[in-house]
């Protein structure tokens, strides 16, 4: 069973290559890693950031679910995350 404290609202993440800038830490988190109160990155951001890693917009890849088409980003306002990019 997951603890329910465990990062509910913070997590970090190690990106290498492939268009990531080297070298640098992006955002932060409070002092026990229950927040992220500078640059914060939503897991909308971060497909959006890696779409556009792999080449594509992240607008396009369209999914067909329970009769809709669906985006990867549609239920949340999602943004590429250039500040990490080359």
């Amino acid at each position: 069973m997951l603890d329910a404290n465990h990062g509910p609202n913070a997590f970090s993440i190690w990106m290498a290559g492939g268009g990531v800038k080297g070298g640098v830490a992006y955002g932060n988190t409070d002092d026990i890693g229950h927040k992220a109160p500078k640059n914060r990155v939503s897991v909308h951001d971060f497909h959006a950031t890696l779409l556009q890693l792999l080449g594509m917009n992240y607008r396009d890849p369209v999914y067909h679910r329970h009769g809709f088409n669906e985006r990867l980003t549609d239920q949340f306002p999602a943004r590429v995350v250039s500040e990490i990019l080359v």
